[in-house]
């Protein structure tokens, strides 16, 4: 069978900290993740059995059929599954609750006889599965909230700019990011109506070292400047004559 080239919407998935948690427990949360994605597809919409699937092992990777409304990964689909999740973190011990990221994107690629997806679309998807800013975004979020989201440029300009029914635009911020040897944009969402935290400013980001610590940089009252880490110490420096 020839393998054929076919525009498709691809959808990926990650659990967070899903490392050091044993086998029963990464078993078990293996299982909840995809009752809770098939049972996002199928009340968005989609055929969950026509989708092509890929077990990234602590995820997956979906490649929808064609013809499928992109708008619809958003909302419901990203909805029904943060809510899904929310309702099983809600009974459940440490080692079995689950946050994920989720990454869209769409674009042409080859599909093989066996059902094997393949083309430069994938490449995409996994680095923004991969990126800081939604990483950052779920780690810094409340414990209520089991998912965020990162968009394509090209995802978001076919499909959320739109404003279609159940998708605002304005929920979305602009980030960028590099993952390995890819730098690009991309769009940050929050499901669940949380905001999406705003970018640092160059004031924050100039206020900190290396490390992460915050420095506080003080003008002194005479002849030189405080400069001073948070629990480090003190440093004054002498510009001028005493």
């Amino acid at each position: 069978m020839a393998q054929e080239v076919e525009y498709r919407a691809l959808l990926a998935v990650d659990i967070e900290h899903s490392a050091g948690r044993g086998n029963v427990a990464f078993w078990q949360i293996r299982d909840v993740l995809s009752t809770a994605l098939r049972s996002s597809f199928e009340q968005s919409g989609f055929d969950w059995e026509a989708c092509l699937r890929d077990d990234l092992g602590d995820g997956m990777r979906v490649t929808l059929p064609p013809g499928g409304q992109k708008s619809a990964l958003i909302h419901p689909l990203v909805h029904e599954l943060s809510v899904r999740l929310r309702a099983h973190n809600r009974t459940a011990g440490p080692l079995t609750r689950i946050r994920v990221r989720i990454a869209l994107h769409a674009g042409d690629v080859r599909l093989g006889p066996a059902g094997e997806v393949t083309g430069h679309p994938l490449e995409v998807l996994a680095r923004l599965l991969d990126a800081a800013p939604v990483r950052t975004a779920l780690a810094q979020a409340p414990e209520t909230v089991t998912a965020a989201l990162l968009v394509s440029p090209h995802f978001y300009d076919e499909t959320v700019r739109h404003g279609y029914p159940g998708v605002d635009p304005d929920a979305f911020r602009n980030v960028t990011f590099t993952e390995k040897e890819y730098t690009a944009h991309a769009w940050l969402h929050l499901p669940g109506g949380t905001a999406v935290p705003p970018a640092p400013t160059q004031d924050r980001a100039d206020s900190e070292q290396a490390d992460g610590r915050p420095k506080m940089v003080n003008n002194a009252s005479g002849n030189g400047v405080v400069y001073a880490t948070q629990h480090g110490t003190q440093n004054i420096h002498i510009t001028g004559k005493p």
